[in-house]
């Protein structure tokens, strides 16, 4: 045991030391207690620090994330091996058939012609390879069939991604088969459609005029109303070809900075936020973006 403990370069050595933290009376109480289910939101938290890791690019962190995110891939074939279902090596195996299989124009006879010709090769193998999944599931103990009243189309879409990042994908694969708006316009005419329906849900509530008091009428309707709102600002970002959660992420740390700024000029004064008024912080917010645009 004493050897699985000193670090390594080789993969087997963490899969040892998996195992270990498995094992039954000898292993860690808090691992063995761990499920797909309850590992999942750590393998989400830790996608998410990879991608912090890059936008601030720092390498030192970033190894360490992505060996973080290696782990999490590491602890669930464990768990998955433990169920008689696959192991790591059945992971990479299906990873490395996958990509091979997914460029015929580098590992085959294909030719790559252009990006549109590969990525249409890409969607068609993996059409293919849905069929094959669906017939594999029948045979793995403990997998879940697809519900019936699951879109064929968007059926490879993950109902784990954030709802910005998820919005673009369902879109996306409904464009590439003719559902889609053909320009800008009517997006944003949508988007003002949706935004009226908003209010007119406010004012249903019982919040008339709009935004004069917390709504206090029937919640389920503004939310639909206020996601439908979303899903059409989802729709812009993927006309203009934006990464709506990097647009957000940039604006909550531009929002993060000014606030930073308001906090530090109040502190000079001997006053916090809660001590002043908005006005004299809409004056700082103002001096902050003065001072951003140089």
């Amino acid at each position: 045991m004493a050897d699985t403990l000193k670090p390594s370069r080789d993969i087997s050595r963490l899969v040892e030391i998996m195992a270990a933290l498995r094992t039954p009376k000898t292993g860690c109480p808090w691992d063995l207690e761990q499920t797909f289910e309850t590992i999942a939101p750590y393998t989400i938290e830790e996608a998410y620090e990879v991608a912090d890791a890059i936008a601030r690019k720092d390498l030192v962190d970033l190894k360490d994330e992505l060996g973080d995110l290696l782990l999490q891939v590491v602890y669930h074939s464990r768990i998955a091996e433990e169920q008689g279902a696959f192991a790591l090596g059945d992971v990479v195996l299906s990873s490395t058939k996958k990509m091979i299989r997914r460029h015929p124009h580098v590992f085959g006879d294909g030719a790559a012609r252009d990006p549109a010709a590969v990525k249409l090769t890409w969607e068609e193998i993996k059409a293919e390879e849905r069929a094959e999944k669906a017939a594999e599931r029948s045979h793995l103990p403990g997998t879940a069939s697809s519900p019936s009243h699951k879109s064929a189309t968007l059926a490879d879409v993950p109902v784990g991604l954030p709802a910005l990042t998820r919005a673009i994908k369902l879109q996306d694969k409904a464009a590439r088969v003719g559902f889609d708006w053909p320009n800008l316009q009517p997006v944003f005419e949508k988007l003002k459609e949706e935004i009226g329906e908003l209010e007119e849900a406010l004012v249903a509530s019982g919040d008339s005029p709009p935004g004069s008091r917390p709504p206090s009428g029937n919640q389920d309707a503004i939310k639909e109303e206020f996601g439908d709102m979303l899903f059409v600002m989802a729709n812009i970002a993927r006309h203009l070809k934006l990464d709506p959660e990097a647009a957000l992420r940039a604006a909550n740390d531009k929002f993060v900075r000014r606030f930073a700024h308001i906090e530090k000029a109040l502190g000079e004064r001997g006053k916090s936020p809660s001590q002043s008024s908005l006005a004299e912080m809409d004056a700082l917010w103002d001096e902050a973006k003065v001072i951003e645009k140089g």
